[in-house]
């Protein structure tokens, strides 16, 4: 075996030094590049791969953290500026489990888990104020847990109970946001931030909390909420405006071409909400009545005559207006009769919705060098059937023609076509620049195609000059071995010896001037005595 291994090295030796110097550098410097790629490979390889521990830990837990993994002799590695510790995956559990029995990571800094720190000998102050850290701290993971959200800190202001309802400080919150890159809260959004905060706090009002981002932007105020109605109301309003210019610009782009009209949709809505209560009754004269009372009465008595009658307007009686009947007796009769029927009874309430429309204004212009044989009164008439304009309502729609501003169009338009231009020239010069490039690479190549085959010529005439000498010599050596002694001698040789190291003199000074040469002749020689 060892023997095998020291001939391998000698023949490798050999090839070796068989090299020229710039194969002798490449293999050098190959060999060196994959034994360095075999070592970061194998590095690669054996490295472990990291998976979070704990994500979003505070300072203080990150700390003591890695003081624990560093005395337990895990390799940790810190991201996100130290709120995130990552351990090789395949120790994710034990490490965890190993800090779970230290108390780590602490949950004593934020939410409710502060109240686990309260004994005996808390004070009354320490007890409201763990309680109002505890509720900070829950709202804050909370409202964390948004999309928008990155981070946020909830300051809650909790009054005393004070004896007299009418003494009473209203409870109020600050929240600061600070949101994604990229993302912002929307005004839906900040509402769900307020009352979500509002719903979280005994007696606290949604009017009582302010919200802020970090940029200072106030996007909602405490009070009595007016600016933020206002906000909501003049966004509806310019979304209706928006949504009705668009159904008109759309109609108008297909009739005269887009650019050529200009629209402007002006919106009254209501937001007040009204509820309207109505209570009809009726009956049926058909219906049987629930009852029925008849009360009759009679009277008769003696009478004399010439007294009796009626009272007249003078105070005197009217004998006339009596009742008295032919034998002079009164008679009296009263019938009454009462029904009770029944009387149907219906309730109605309705609700009207806010923001229905009061009235609409729509004022439209077009381009008078595009409008052809359109006239006003047809896009008029168009706008109105198109938008359901009520005139009983006070809607108006207004339609002219001018001619338009094209200034800023065709500056917007020979920019841009600056820009084109300038965009092909710099292409146009990309490709000259590339084409030069390729030029240049095509050149190197072809200078070097032609080096290498002046090389070639080179080296096969060097090659034949070295085989005419080497033949030449063979044959002077060939003749000297034939010839005597005392011819050898008067050849200039002492000796038979003398003439080989001759010979081999001019061999090595040969391969002295030209080593590749005499190295490919004698890769030929061999390939030629094995054929």
């Amino acid at each position: 075996m060892r023997q095998q291994l020291t001939g391998r090295l000698q023949a490798f030796q050999r090839v070796f030094a068989s090299f020229t110097a710039g194969q002798k550098t490449v293999a050098v410097v190959g060999g060196l590049a994959l034994v360095m790629g075999a070592v970061l490979l194998f590095r690669w390889a054996a490295a472990p791969s990291y998976a979070p521990l704990f994500t979003n830990v505070a300072p203080a837990d990150a700390s003591a953290i890695v003081e624990q993994l560093e005395a337990d002799g895990t390799p940790y590695e810190l991201g996100d500026g130290g709120a995130t510790i990552l351990v090789p995956r395949a120790d994710v559990y034990d490490a965890r489990i190993r800090l779970s029995g230290e108390g780590l990571p602490s949950e004593g800094s934020s939410g409710y888990a502060i109240l686990d720190e309260q004994d005996l000998s808390t004070s009354q102050f320490q007890e409201q104020t763990g309680y109002k850290r505890a509720m900070e701290g829950e709202l804050q993971t909370t409202i964390e847990a948004l999309d928008s959200v990155e981070t946020a800190v909830v300051h809650l202001a909790l009054p005393q109970d004070e004896l007299f309802a009418d003494e009473q400080e209203p409870t109020t919150a600050s929240v600061l946001v600070e949101t994604r890159p990229g993302s912002d809260l929307d005004p839906e959004q900040v509402q769900a931030v307020v009352h979500l905060v509002a719903s979280s706090v005994e007696g606290l009002d949604p009017k009582q909390v302010t919200v802020a981002d970090s940029t200072g932007t106030v996007l909602s105020t405490s009070g009595d909420g007016f600016d933020t109605v206002a906000d909501t109301r003049s966004q509806q309003v310019k979304a209706f405006e928006e949504r009705m210019s668009g159904s008109v610009q759309d109609v108008l782009d297909r009739v005269v071409g887009a650019g050529n009209s200009a629209v402007k949709v002006t919106a009254d809505l209501n937001f007040d909400k009204t509820v309207t209560n109505t209570t009809r009754y009726f009956s049926d004269p058909d219906a049987v009545p629930l009852s029925d009372t008849t009360l009759t009465e009679t009277y008769t008595a003696p009478g004399q005559a010439g007294i009796g009658g009626v009272v007249g307007p003078d105070g005197g009686l009217d004998p006339a207006a009596g009742n008295a009947d032919e034998d002079g007796e009164t008679n009296y009769r009263k019938e009454q009769r009462t029904s009770d029927n029944a009387v149907g009874k219906t309730i109605e309430q309705r609700e009207a919705a806010p923001g229905t429309v009061d009235s609409l204004h729509v004022g439209i212009v077009l381009d008078s060098a595009s409008v052809g044989g359109i006239t006003t009164p047809e896009v008029q008439n168009l706008v109105t059937s198109a938008l359901g304009i009520d005139a009983d309502r006070g809607d108006t729609v207004e339609v002219s023609a001018m001619q338009f501003d094209r200034s800023a169009e065709e500056a917007a338009a020979k920019a841009l076509a600056e820009a084109k231009a300038a965009e092909k020239q710099a292409e146009l010069m990309s490709m000259l620049k590339t084409g030069a490039l390729a030029l240049v690479v095509a050149g190197i190549f072809f200078a070097a195609w032609l080096r290498g085959r002046k090389r070639r010529q080179a080296r096969d005439e060097a090659t034949t000059y070295v085989v005419e000498q080497l033949r030449r010599d063979a044959a002077e050596r060939t003749a000297v071995s034939t010839l005597p002694a005392a011819a050898a001698l008067e050849a200039g040789y002492d000796d038979e010896d003398d003439l080989r190291e001759s010979a081999r003199d001019e061999i090595a000074a040969l391969v002295e001037r030209q080593p590749e040469e005499v190295a490919q002749l004698l890769r030929g020689w061999l390939v030629g005595h094995g054929g």
